[in-house]
């Protein structure tokens, strides 16, 4: 019995030794739960020694000298499981910090942004744009020319559509989070020219702060729906349909309900069909939103509110105020494995700046120095498709109507505008696009003169 007892008691020890050098990725539980049914049974042979007289003393201390093996074994297991812990938690912090950025005491600091390569050869019939101009860079629609003679192919080179972007997340306790978004390109700016330097000042882009569900600061506009722009060599792509704006606002967010009071601006066209911005505004543009998602993808759904101002000292006339106010529906619907359909509906009066990069104005002014807010209706559609996983293609149109009081502002002001694409993209590592893509646009005024604008587009960009 003594040489039984003896036997069992090594092959515990054996079994406790072997999870004493249990690899790595053995489960806590799991070893706890065999060290508790190798205890007791070394209990239970100990009881079993006591209750036979030839179980001899040396038998009785080779089980306890087992059971304290088992508990030393049970607490190594604990310091390993720890330290192993520790180290698998420094190294995702390591590897976060690696990928995304960097912690400055108890702020964390993350940045992005692309590197982006345009070439762009454009021809517009109704007339030269200019050397200079920033709309031999992205489609502006209201600078499309008409009326003159048609140009040849233009081609220009350009990195200004380059950003970069910082974010922080400051650990402040309380379960309260504070963060920040700062973001540059050089678009719109001067500095450079094509000789010499092709140097551009960089500008803001974005730039606010976060707090719990608190924004304060410039960013899109709550009323424009970015996730649903499709994707476009151009700067925008379907410009004449869509809403685009960045401001500074002051925005609420619970859930998919948005509630922002924006910087207000009011443009106004003339009675020589020019634009003046008055500077007047004294209430801010009131923006509610709500957005729903899915599986299936998003929809968005937004109104705006606004109170259009001029004063005497603008035309030497009266002191005026006119309601402004739209909504516009968007969205981005999954279709498949991997494909999308993308869109826009806008309508309202008043929204003049907030469509199109502003291709009419708010409001005209009549005789008596009143304001007459314009109505537009504007939107867009593109098709995304996968080919293969490295190649891809979008196709979309839009299309932009406005409502123009005639008398008031000449026929010289867009009537309307609309323009159609189609891309191929080549995504040979993540990171990197190159595509090129063919644009046919158009305008036409009120006294109808029209041009158009044929682009050919090819991009590299490199998303970091």
């Amino acid at each position: 019995m003594a040489q039984a007892g003896k036997n069992v008691i090594r092959g515990m020890l054996l079994s406790a030794t072997i999870l004493s050098a249990s690899p790595a990725w053995a489960q806590n539980n799991d070893v706890d739960a065999r060290l508790d049914r190798l205890e007791a049974l070394v209990s239970g042979l100990i009881e079993r020694m006591d209750a036979k007289d030839q179980a001899s003393a040396s038998d009785v201390a080779t089980a306890e000298q087992a059971r304290q093996a088992i508990s030393e074994t049970r607490a190594l297991a604990e310091r390993t499981s720890a330290v192993e812990g520790k180290i698998a938690e420094q190294a995702a912090v390591t590897q976060k910090e690696d990928a995304n950025g960097f912690n400055v005491g108890k702020t964390r600091v993350t940045y992005g942004g692309y590197v982006k390569l345009d070439v762009i050869t454009e021809r517009t019939s109704g007339g030269q744009v200019p050397s200079n101009s920033i709309a031999r860079d992205f489609l502006i629609p209201g600078a499309i020319p008409v009326g003159g003679e048609a140009s040849g192919f233009d081609t220009d080179f350009s990195a200004r559509q380059t950003r970069f972007f910082l974010k922080t997340e400051t650990d402040v306790g309380d379960d309260h989070k504070i963060g920040s978004h700062i973001e540059l390109d050089f678009m719109v700016t001067d500095g450079g020219n094509e000789r010499v330097s092709n140097s551009f000042a960089p500008r803001v882009r974005q730039a606010y702060i976060t707090f719990d569900n608190w924004l304060f600061g410039q960013t899109w506009s709550t009323f424009q729906d970015v996730s649903a722009l499709p994707e476009a060599m151009d700067f925008i792509g379907p410009t004449p349909g869509t809403v685009f704006d960045r401001q500074p606002m002051i925005r609420y967010t619970n859930g998919g309900l948005q509630i922002a009071l924006e910087q207000p601006e009011t443009t106004i066209t003339t009675p020589t069909g020019a634009r003046i911005v008055a500077g007047d505004d004294s209430l801010p543009d009131m923006v509610v939103r709500y957005n729903h998602t899915g599986d299936f993808g998003h929809l968005t759904a937004a109104a705006i509110g606004r109170v259009l101002r001029v004063n005497e000292d603008d035309f030497g006339l009266i002191n005026d105020s006119s309601i402004g106010y739209g909504i516009s529906l968007s969205g981005k619907l999954n279709i498949g494995e991997r494909d999308d359909f993308r869109f826009m509906a806008t309508a309202g009066e008043g929204l003049g700046r907030y469509i199109g990069l502003n291709i009419v104005n708010d409001a005209a002014v009549r005789a008596d120095g009143s304001l007459s807010p314009i109505a537009t209706y504007s939107g867009f559609a593109a098709y995304r498709h996968f080919w293969t996983e490295k190649w891809r293609s979008t196709i979309s149109g839009s299309y932009f109507k406005a409502d123009n009081p005639v008398l008031l502002t000449t026929g010289l002001v867009t009537d309307e505008s609309w323009n159609v694409f189609g891309n191929l993209v080549y995504s040979p590592v993540a990171p990197l696009d190159i595509g090129i893509e063919y644009m046919y646009a158009k305008r036409q005024t009120e006294d109808g003169a029209s041009g158009n604008l044929q682009k050919i587009q090819m991009s590299a960009k490199y998303k970091f």
